[in-house]
């Protein structure tokens, strides 16, 4: 089958192809930030695809920003170190005003400003999303003041700006429970150490994760996105885009993961033949192969509805799950597949399955999106 943008495909794997698994391998013991291969991908214009010509980006769609994911993964990389610019911009883009867009698209199309960090989740409300704490007060006309914590809120350290959700209007003030919740656009330059704080927490997988402070953080009231009350729809968009771009990682992995089987499965001869001609071992390859190829036409026909502004919150929501579990069985096929030497280093093996079995939980777990299905399309009774 002949995939949109190859072109783009083409010119991303060669450029991961100067990123092999040693780098990967180093940053992931280390728990280092693979600060080349970001800078290799910005001065690309891989990470400006989505930000219009007229800002200096490419003007292109999220197929084509899902298509340069894909193959980030698929080449045995990991795009998690910057994934986050590619969906967070919808929000500047669809919501920010003339002077912001002029202001910071044209700095993060280049790489001078870096917007890396989604300030979301909280420890007390998970994925209770309406129910978060954080709050922005505003403060005559010219301010306001944050006060709350945030959690799992990664490359807050290697990031410009921040992209963060708080409340504005008390929970118990709202017409609409969706109401209340504001979007504003933080300079962490400015920020740091003057009412923000960053706290680095170390995880199964490196991923540059932290949780974040908010001390009466006094931000420039120039700093909402769009109107205030409404940040919630706007994350809404936002998290569309950002499950159809993990869709497709995840599909880049369960590629990586099916090809590294095969070409082991080919290679490697226990009693007097290759292991791959046992159908113990080659029909959970080939089963790995058909879940994939059908979890990407969702991935697919979700980034088609998007791009035409069409509602594709289930189309979304069911590429994210079909996606993830498509990854992380062909993860698991892989590790049998492999053996023991599926938990030597050097093989990679390890490292991808840890890395993608994220995806199954955040951005938004597997069960989350089935009690999503069940309750807006199914019309089934909320089962929360």
């Amino acid at each position: 089958m002949v995939e949109m943008y190859e072109d783009i495909r083409d010119a991303v794997a060669k450029l991961c192809d100067d990123f092999p698994g040693e780098y990967w391998q180093e940053t992931d013991r280390e728990r280092t930030y693979p600060t080349e291969f970001v800078k290799a991908l910005t001065d690309n214009g891989y990470l400006s695809v989505l930000i219009p010509e007229e800002f200096g980006g490419s003007g292109l769609g999220i197929t084509a920003a899902a298509a340069i994911m894909e193959e980030i993964h698929k080449s045995g990389c990991n795009g998690a170190a910057c994934h986050a610019q590619m969906y967070t911009m919808g929000s500047v883009l669809r919501h920010g005003s003339d002077t912001q867009k002029q202001e910071y698209l044209p700095k993060i199309a280049t790489g001078e400003l870096r917007l890396q960090a989604f300030g979301v989740t909280e420890p007390t409300s998970g994925t209770d999303t309406l129910s978060l704490r954080t709050t922005a007060v505003k403060e005559g006309n010219d301010s306001y003041i944050v006060n709350g914590q945030k959690i799992w809120t990664s490359r807050a350290e290697h990031s410009d700006l921040m992209l963060l959700l708080a409340r504005t209007t008390p929970r118990d003030q709202v017409e609409k429970r969706t109401d209340g919740l504001s979007v504003f656009l933080i300079d962490m330059r400015e920020a740091l150490g003057n009412g923000l704080e960053i706290r680095p927490i170390r995880t199964m997988i490196n991923h540059a994760t932290t949780e974040i402070f908010f001390d009466n953080l006094r931000i420039p009231a120039g700093s909402l996105i769009g109107e205030e009350g409404k940040g919630f729809r706007y994350i809404l968009s936002g998290m569309n885009a950002e499950r159809i771009l993990i869709a497709a990682e995840c599909i880049g992995d369960a590629r990586w993961f099916i090809k590294k089987a095969s070409d082991y499965a080919r290679d490697r001869n226990v009693f007097g033949k290759p292991i791959g001609q046992n159908q113990g071992i080659q029909f959970p390859i080939a089963e790995s192969y058909a879940q994939t190829e059908a979890a990407d036409l969702m991935v697919k026909r979700s980034a088609e509805l998007y791009e035409a502004g069409e509602e594709c919150g289930s189309e979304a929501n069911m590429a994210k799950y079909l996606a993830a579990e498509a990854s992380w069985k062909a993860a698991d096929m892989c590790m049998q597949t492999h053996g023991g030497f599926a938990f030597a280093e050097e093989y990679d093996v390890e490292r991808k399955f840890r890395e993608t079995r994220l995806y199954r939980i955040a951005p938004v777990s597997t069960n989350l999106i089935l009690s999503y299905l069940a309750e807006h399309v199914l019309d089934l009774p909320r089962s929360y």
